[in-house]
């Protein structure tokens, strides 16, 4: 497969990267970003894979998280896509919204038309991006996922559905319980149409409830995001985790938003709860 790329920066005397590649699971030309810590330059690191939220792409982390210095110094490489497939023929919301369609892809795989042909984020985290960041960078298979708002249900969701995959989630912000809530609900709606038992397989609620295995989870929420009660409702993540014994460790945080200005304010203390996993043993 071949890789084309279109930026690279010096950064923390690592590299960001930004690449563009035809995807085979999405169909259309599709957009990452790497950034390479100074230790890849001698061996393998590991990676923490970001998924972003609605109306984002691989830019908006990093180049507002501010995620680069610690994972300069911790040795740990990340990887942000895009957050649907995008060009010409791909399918996008005939009113234009911006909580679907082009730039909410909700990390599944879509199975209504049009949706179907495009679609297909679940396959293109899990399986695709990886193993093309395996084969092309100094990176080893030891994996972390995290994400923010509708990349913060991406990334829980995959590692709920994936045991032994990744070493570690976390979340800023996530859609907890999405086939309740109004943004998941459109999504789910029309890209897996009317059969809600197919709406669980991509709800954190669901899946803790249904037993998945347990991973290292760590969740921050801000007490003064807009979306809190209408759309993340959190406080059922944590009900769900109770009653199933579930390792979680959700943080409210006081007087914080929804925006980038609260994940880089907790970004290190995510990077090192990673790192922590991704080098244990």
């Amino acid at each position: 497969m071949t890789l084309e790329l279109i930026s690279a920066n010096r950064s923390f005397d690592g590299w960001h990267k930004q690449y563009s590649h035809q995807s085979s699971s999405l169909d259309c030309k599709m957009r990452f970003a790497i950034f390479l810590p100074p230790q890849a330059e001698t061996q393998s690191v590991p990676v923490l894979y970001w998924l972003s939220g609605l109306t984002c792409s691989d830019e908006n982390f990093m180049q507002k998280a501010g995620a680069q210095r610690l994972a300069a110094t911790l040795g740990l490489a990340i990887v942000a896509m895009d957050t649907s497939p995008r060009g010409e023929g791909v399918a996008d919301d005939p009113d234009g919204a911006w909580d679907f369609g082009l730039g909410a892809g909700f990390y599944l795989n879509a199975t209504e038309a049009p949706w179907s042909k495009h679609y297909r984020m679940y396959d293109y985290v899990v399986k695709e991006l990886p193993k093309l960041i395996e084969s092309n960078f100094p990176v080893s298979s030891k994996r972390s996922i995290a994400g923010h708002s509708m990349g913060g249900h991406g990334a829980l969701t995959i590692a709920l559905k994936n045991p032994g995959r990744y070493a570690s989630v976390s979340a800023f912000s996530p859609i907890c319980n999405p086939s309740q809530s109004p943004w998941g609900q459109k999504a789910f709606g029309n890209y897996l149409g009317k059969d809600r038992e197919s709406w669980r397989e991509y709800d954190s609620c669901e899946l803790i409830g249904r037993g998945a295995e347990p991973i290292p989870m760590l969740v921050d929420q801000g007490d003064a995001d807009s979306f809190l009660e209408t759309e993340l409702m959190p406080q059922r993540l944590q009900r769900a985790a109770d009653s199933a014994d579930f390792p979680l460790n959700l943080r409210m945080q006081s007087g914080y938003d929804h925006s980038y200005y609260f994940i880089a304010s907790f970004i290190d203390e995510h990077l090192e709860f990673h790192h922590h996993w991704l080098t244990r043993g």
